[in-house]
């Protein structure tokens, strides 16, 4: 099974839908990065040679933000949030939910901390 930005790709799935597993990148994305090297998604992941499989890889790492650099990336509007201070950082610190909802009575997962 080949690994492309970190990810596992399934052999016996599309190439369409297997490039859906790395993060960063939907079925949108992948149908353009199929359409793009002249690829059918159409065929299975198996099917493809390692020079096909290079070539993804290599359109994936510079045009598309993916795995690392998309964790990182929402990693650091978490942290400039919660520097400013504002609500939304105070509840991100705080580990409660951001969008107004209901703490009373729901919101058990982000609130197993505090409770104790």
């Amino acid at each position: 099974m080949p690994y492309i930005s970190g990810a596992r790709l399934v052999a016996d799935k599309q190439v369409r839908i297997a490039l859906t597993k790395i993060d960063g990148i939907g079925p949108k994305k992948a149908i353009q990065v199929c359409y793009r090297l002249g690829i059918s998604g159409n065929i299975k992941i198996k099917e493809l040679t390692k020079s096909q499989i290079d070539q993804i890889e290599q359109m994936i790492g510079q045009d598309h933000i993916v795995h690392w650099e998309l964790k990182r990336g929402e990693r650091a509007d978490i942290e400039r949030v919660i520097s400013l201070s504002c609500y939304r950082g105070i509840r991100h610190q705080d580990g409660l939910p951001l969008r107004g909802q209901r703490t009373h009575t729901n919101a058990r997962t982000c609130r197993k901390r505090i409770r104790k």
